[in-house]
């Protein structure tokens, strides 16, 4: 399964960096760009995947894995991903896309991987 993990891993991280790059871009004028809104997608669709691997390589039928922080993890990305969506729709409609919408795309990211690398 290595052969897997280490490309979705790196995915994985692109993801987590359109997002906190796109919000960092825009920081002075907050919007949400199309990166932000493709690595929000990328996040949702590659961290589930290494959910599933990690499940079915581990020896103990997944119980060694954290899934309290899985869990929490993924309902900030659902959170980051709904933003996202709407806020990539108001920015192609040419509506203005409010502050606290773009920043909270980009501050949800920035919890999310402190999450990963704290926890």
């Amino acid at each position: 399964m290595e052969f897997l993990h280490t490309p979705l891993v790196f995915l994985h991280l692109v993801g987590a960096a359109a997002l906190l790059g796109g919000w960092l871009a825009t920081f002075k004028t907050p919007t949400v760009g199309f990166w932000q809104h493709l690595g929000a997608w990328i996040q949702l669709v590659t961290g589930l995947l290494l959910v599933g691997i990690a499940e079915m390589s581990a020896s103990d039928g997944g119980a060694g894995l954290n899934h309290m922080k899985i869990g929490i993890k993924t309902v900030i990305l659902i959170g980051i991903l709904v933003a996202a969506i709407i806020g990539r729709r108001k920015a192609k409609r040419g509506e203005e896309v409010s502050t606290g919408l773009a920043h909270a795309v980009g501050g949800l990211s920035l919890i999310n991987i402190a999450i990963a690398v704290f926890w």
